[in-house]
């Protein structure tokens, strides 16, 4: 029997009596408004925009902003739905939680486990991205040792407190922003033939319709593109984990979900559309160099390359920081609901998943070991395996929402302060182009895409195998509505 869908009213006392593991007082409201303030501006910021736009652009051209345009307009809307249920019941689960009431225990096992699935390998990928840039810094430390320094380090700071995760993420978030700001400014002043020094014959908006159109490659080139950037804006959700473990977790949803729609449009549309008018599309410095380095260069900025490793850097460390935290967290859930080990959702004092963070960095080390001794094997293994989960968890998010939307009105209306738009049409419709944009991946055979597809969908079905076989052993449990921050009557506000 699965899991019933209903919204019980959480109480004060998460490591009471009765829950698993009650070693310390479940987790705590340990970040500040600050901390979920940048948190939810800086987790749509990933490495990928820096590093993996390049091969868009030179695939779709100036029309790469479509490709951009179209994926951060899925993202708004699921986001939007994410934001109408963690707002009615803010949980370190997020979307899995909601799964596991909205469709069943069996969402809710398997839409977890893929998803930290998903972020201990990319804690392997990015360690091993600092690692390199790091290593050209000083040569004296093997690659493979700054990985495992940078591991350790975020290992450590996510082991002291929730608090400590916060200020890091707090700073490594602020750092993206500055840069990303500074660089639409100082770009778009030179476009416009305002920035000294600028050859105005290269930077200019004709750069979007010279050198073969807007389309140079034609209109399909939009749908490979969307292949390309889609995964470099995982991330989006992490302020809805992240939440549960603030001093007033509605609100901070609420602020999270209004406030993603100029998030998306300033650092992803704004500075991608910055670097196509700084240079042709074509340029073979943006492939040879990177689209940003390369718009940098165009700007006669000195040490380009160097500034721009060290953005790279703080958002692969940001990645780092904010995967480990997400994986536990996640862990943390599927303990709490029985689908994990019970000692993944035991505490610390102070409020720390100890377990379900050394659990998560474990196999994160794992992973890293494979990268360097069996990366075109295990490790490529990895990657390609886990590579559409995102996708996946958008689209339980919109079939949850579907559902979760008729248990709130029917059993707390007054919970409903975010709502998703033109329920249930849009939902629908969000949910038919995530189905869309896997079927076109399967096409897909110079990027991967095929292979990315088939291979986590090979993983995906291996999860729902072992859920429903759980299933069938345990005979059915209680919702997973158990609280999992204290206090959770704080966070009854109605924002806006």
């Amino acid at each position: 029997m699965t899991s019933q869908p209903t919204m019980n009213k959480t109480g004060n006392d998460p490591g009471g009596p009765g829950e698993p593991g009650a070693e310390g007082s479940g987790l705590q409201a340990g970040l500040k408004n600050r901390h979920l303030s940048m948190i939810a501006i800086g987790g749509v910021i990933g490495a990928g925009l820096f590093v993996g736009s390049s091969s868009g652009i030179a695939t779709a051209g100036p029309g790469i902003l479509l490709s951009y345009a179209l994926v951060g307009t899925l993202v708004v809307l699921v986001m939007r739905m994410l934001g109408e249920m963690s707002a009615a019941n803010p949980t370190s689960g997020s979307f899995s939680a909601h799964a596991d009431r909205a469709l069943g225990s069996w969402a809710g096992f398997s839409i977890g486990w893929l998803y930290w699935f998903f972020w201990v390998v990319v804690l392997a990928v990015e360690a091993t991205a600092g690692a390199v840039i790091l290593e050209g810094w000083i040569p004296a430390v093997p690659q493979w040792g700054w990985a495992l320094i940078v591991m350790l380090v975020l290992t450590a700071t996510n082991l002291v407190s929730v608090g400590s995760y916060g200020e890091f993420e707090f700073w490594f978030a602020g750092i993206k922003v500055v840069a990303i700001a500074a660089f639409i400014v100082v770009g778009g002043l030179a476009v416009f033939g305002l920035l000294p020094g600028v050859d105005s014959e290269q930077a200019g908006l004709g750069n979007l319709t010279e050198h073969g159109g807007f389309l140079p490659n034609g209109a399909g080139a939009i749908l490979t593109g969307v292949l390309l950037v889609v995964f470099s804006f995982m991330g989006s959700e992490i302020a809805t984990l992240a939440a549960g473990e603030s001093e007033n977790p509605r609100q901070a949803v609420t602020k999270a979900t209004n406030s993603i729609i100029w998030r998306v449009a300033v650092f992803y549309l704004g500075s991608i559309a910055v670097v196509v008018c700084l240079l042709p599309w074509d340029s073979k410095s943006i492939t040879k160099d990177g689209s940003y380095v390369a718009a940098l260069d165009s700007l006669g900025i000195a040490h380009a390359g160097q500034i721009m490793n060290f953005i790279v850097l703080t958002s692969v460390l940001s990645c780092l920081n904010s995967g480990l935290y997400t994986a536990s967290r996640m862990a943390f859930s599927l303990g709490r609901r029985g689908d994990a080990p019970k000692a993944f959702a035991r505490t610390t004092s102070n409020g720390v998943p100890r377990t379900a963070i050394l659990a998560s960095v474990a196999f994160g080390f794992v992973a890293v070991f494979f990268n360097y001794k069996f990366p075109d094997s295990v490790f490529l293994f990895l990657v390609n395996s886990s590579g559409a989960v995102a996708l996946f968890v958008w689209l339980v998010i919109c079939f949850s929402q579907l559902r979760m939307r008729k248990i709130i009105m029917a059993e707390t209306p007054e919970k409903l302060v975010v709502k998703m738009w033109l329920y249930p049409y849009l939902t629908w419709a969000t949910a038919a182009l995530i189905v869309f944009i896997l079927g076109y991946m399967l096409t897909d055979t110079e990027h991967d895409g095929r292979q990315t597809i088939l291979l986590s969908l090979l993983v995906a079905a291996v999860v729902l195998a072992i859920a429903f076989v759980k299933k069938g052993l345990r005979g059915g449990r209680p919702a997973a509505d158990a609280p999992e921050v204290q206090g959770e009557e704080r966070s009854e506000v109605s924002a806006g």
